[in-house]
């Protein structure tokens, strides 16, 4: 099977998507592919930050500029995705003053809005932080849904005209000539090009696109963009060029309700555990900075765990009594330019860089985007499409800092849609939060609407809207929807969500998205088993293993549950 497009985008992340959508707005035919679902890498693994910039500051002050300016832009252009929580920068007794005011004079030299606020005005804001808080340095940071910014610029540059193939790999970069891979080395063969990209089809549940599952195509174009961060590396070797990323682990705990209402930084030198986001019903904790040589093969360890807790329970201390949901591990994509030689990962730069394979490493046809954040992924996504357009002749501005994202044209989620759907109010203000403009066209259905996951107040209609998106993938509705997010992960609402498959999808297929939603669930579970949450994974296992017979064995008579088997991790492997 083979097919053609002008530019083909490797990589749904938030930079690919946002390429994709910048790239179709202009008029350009283009083509994404992803290996599993929009948000697969780093972009569906971060801490939902909408930086102000301030974390930057002292450190990096372009990279600050960066993001106060993208703030901006995002709080216009995607405020369904956007809760302006703001945020501190807050100082405990013993924490060094000279850097306190070194964060402020950063923060008001790169024109982010800063003020300082004395410990007893912040403990009135946020009543769970330390005694010990002394001041604060107050920013516009926010909390930012990365799953729904994604897919809204996916569902964008869909609109656009562009084609979105999600679990399908690349498996191979094509290139004309073949001498350069033969040697490897980037001086070999100069004559070579990249003239597209060869993908197989994912054969598992759902997958969006026109690809048939189980199948390989051959996808030929103009231009390849190598936009999948933390694998940058790896799909330049399918080319044959080197790009020099250096991979780094973060850990991340989610905890069961907010905490605090606004982001709460630790106002110090870089270190690890020194940020509480609060997101939608919960508060993530963040973060740790390792290096790791493979972005997909790393240890997940309990001690970062509990050093998040521990650390971050010294500014709020109701942490160390709370209920940990789950925990995650992401890959940024750090990039150090040759020559650099930076020992230590957390002093590489957070800028972004565009490699030019036709000017560095005499291979037309690919361009590649490393580095950066994802609060600055727009302005990533323009800089490389303006690249690429001046290379295809194409002179289209750039419109994506003006034009909103599906959901986010004209709304209010002040809005009472409690008499207009029939819905309680919360759920009303959550289902409008996340669908925006589109909350008239997915919730008025005239049919019964019930609420499928009640942690998350997701309905019927918006989890079939999603489905109608994502097809029998329920991982993908999940995305969109956070359905199965909440504080039961999925013990209360899987098997709800896997009956809306039915009766479009066979049982086969309802089963394997069943299973495949259920161990996604518990693979983030494993690392915060003890107290309160061990006992709602025991009672997640009972519900699904024994009283709805998930383990599908006729032959075991005995129900009975081994409940310290979860101690070491055996279930839902």
């Amino acid at each position: 099977m083979a097919s053609e497009t002008a530019v083909i985008v490797i990589g749904g992340g938030s930079t690919g998507c946002g390429i994709a959508r910048d790239l179709a707005m202009r008029g350009v035919d283009v083509t994404l592919v992803e290996k599993g679902n929009l948000t697969h890498g780093t972009t569906g693994r971060m801490h939902g930050l909408l930086h102000s910039g301030g974390r930057y500051a002292v450190s990096d002050r372009k990279s600050a500029r960066e993001c106060i300016e993208e703030n901006r832009v995002l709080r216009e252009i995607a405020s369904h995705c956007v809760e302006m929580t703001g945020g501190y920068f807050v100082q405990l007794e013993g924490d060094p003053d000279d850097y306190f005011e070194e964060k402020l004079a950063g923060c008001r030299a790169c024109d982010i809005p800063a003020e300082v606020v004395d410990g007893e005005t912040i403990r009135r804001e946020e009543p769970y932080l330390s005694p010990d808080v002394t001041r604060a340095i107050r920013v516009p940071d926010g909390a930012v849904d990365p799953f729904r910014l994604c897919v809204a610029n996916a569902a964008s540059a869909i609109e656009f005209g562009a084609r979105v193939e999600t679990h399908a790999a690349v498996t191979d970069v094509l290139v004309e000539g073949g001498g350069r891979r033969a040697s490897g080395t980037p001086s070999a063969s100069p004559g070579d090009r990249v003239v597209g990209v060869r993908v197989r089809h994912g054969d598992g549940p759902g997958g969006h696109g026109e690809g048939t599952p189980g199948s390989t195509e051959e996808i030929y174009a103009e231009h390849v963009v190598n936009a999948t961060g933390a694998w940058a590396g790896r799909v330049g070797a399918l080319a044959g060029v080197d790009v020099e990323v250096r991979p780094s682990k973060g850990a991340m705990v989610v905890m069961n309700c907010r905490q605090v209402d606004r982001v709460v930084n630790r106002c110090r030198p870089k270190g690890d555990a020194d940020i509480v986001v609060p997101h939608e019903t919960t508060a993530i904790l963040g973060t740790t900075d390792e290096e790791v040589a493979d972005p997909e093969d790393y240890p997940e360890e309990g001690w970062e765990v509990d050093l998040l807790i521990d650390e971050l329970s010294k500014l709020v201390p109701i942490l160390a009594e709370s209920r940990t949901v789950r925990s995650f591990w992401g890959v940024r994509p750090l990039y150090e330019p040759p020559g650099t030689g930076t020992a230590d990962p957390t002093d590489i730069t957070r800028d972004y860089f565009l490699l030019d394979h036709d000017e560095r490493d005499d291979l037309p046809g690919f361009t590649s985007i490393v580095g950066g954040k994802f609060t600055t992924y727009r302005m990533m996504a323009e800089s490389i499409t303006d690249h690429v357009c001046e290379k295809l002749g194409v002179s289209a501005p750039c419109r994506t800092a003006e034009v909103p994202l599906p959901g986010s044209e004209d709304f209010s989620v002040l809005r009472d849609y409690m008499a207009d759907f029939g819905l309680r109010s919360p759920i009303g203000r959550r289902s409008v939060q996340r669908l925006g403009s589109r909350a008239d066209e997915v919730l008025r259905t005239g049919e019964p609407n019930p609420v499928l996951c009640d942690c998350e107040a997701v309905t019927r209609a918006e989890l079939r809207d999603a489905i109608s998106q994502s097809g029998s993938d329920l991982n993908a509705a999940r995305i969109r929807t956070r359905a199965s997010m909440g504080n039961c992960q999925g013990g209360f609402c899987a098997h709800r969500m896997a009956f809306e498959l039915h009766p479009e999808y066979d049982e086969a297929t309802v089963t394997a998205a069943f299973d495949d939603l259920y161990r996604e669930r518990y693979k983030g579970e494993r690392h915060a088993l003890w107290g309160e949450q061990l006992s709602q994974a025991m009672l997640n296992h009972a519900l699904h293993a024994a009283t709805m017979n998930r383990d599908r064995d006729p032959a075991r008579t005995d129900r009975r549950v081994d409940f310290a088997a979860f101690d070491g991790g055996e279930h839902g492997d």
